[in-house]
C-alpha cells in the first residue's frame, strides 16, 4: 500500500506526538496498537501487557495491526500515518519466541516502502504506568527495527531530534523527495 506510511523506532521516542501533528494537518493517523492495548487491559484488568504476558500481548497486537491495515484501505488514495504496525508487533513476536511469523506477515501486509524511524532520544523518554520498560530496552527495540526494515525490501529514514513540527516537515519532504 503505498499511501500506508509506518512510523516507528524507539519507545518514548516522539512518535505519539508526530502523529498527532500530521492529524492536526489533516493526515489519517492510526494510534499504535500496543497503547490501545495496554490501556484496555489496565481497565478491565487483563493481563495482555508487556509487564505480564508478552506474549498475549505481542498475539494481541498483530491482530489488532493487521484490522488497522484492513480498516485504512477504506481512506482511497489518501496518505495514512500509522504509529507501529503489523511489522513491528510481528518482530517483536519473533524475537520473544522463535516463532517465524515475520517473513509471511510482513509479505501479506506491506506499507509505503519508505519507513520512517524515531531514533533513541534519552532527554524525552519517559516511563509511566503506560510504559515500565528501561530505555535500554527501548535502544534495543530500535536497533532491531533498524535492522529488520532494510532486509524487508523498505528504506530507513531516521527522523531529526527537533521540534514537531520540524520533524513533521520532515517526514513529509521526504515523501514528495521520494515522488509518490
Amino acid at each position: 500500500m503505498d499511501r500506508f506510511v509506518i512510523l516507528s523506532g524507539c519507545s518514548g521516542g516522539g512518535k505519539t506526538t508526530l502523529l498527532a501533528e500530521l492529524h492536526q494537518r489533516g493526515y489519517t493517523v492510526v494510534e499504535e496498537p500496543g497503547q490501545r492495548l495496554v490501556r484496555e487491559a489496565m481497565s478491565s484488568g487483563g493481563d495482555a501487557v508487556p509487564w505480564k504476558n508478552m506474549e498475549a500481548f505481542l498475539r494481541r497486537a498483530i491482530t489488532l495491526s493487521v484490522n488497522d491495515h484492513a480498516q485504512a484501505r477504506g481512506h482511497g488514495q489518501s496518505w495514512v500515518f500509522f504509529d507501529r504496525g503489523v511489522i513491528d508487533a510481528a518482530t517483536a513476536l519473533e524475537a520473544v519466541t522463535g516463532e517465524p511469523v515475520l517473513t509471511a506477515l510482513a509479505s501479506r501486509y506491506r506499507y509505503h516502502s519508505r519507513v520512517f524511524l524515531v531514533p533513541p532520544w534519552p532527554e524525552i523518554y519517559q516511563q509511566n504506568s503506560e510504559r515500565r520498560h528501561s530505555m535500554d530496552a527501548a535502544v534495543a527495540e530500535f536497533e532491531r527495527l533498524q535492522e529488520v526494515y532494510p532486509t524487508l525490501g523498505y528504506r530507513v529514514s531516521l527522523l531529526p531530534k527537533a521540534c514537531v513540527s520540524t520533524r513533521a516537515d520532515a517526514l513529509l519532504n521526504t515523501l514528495r523527495i521520494t515522488g509518490l
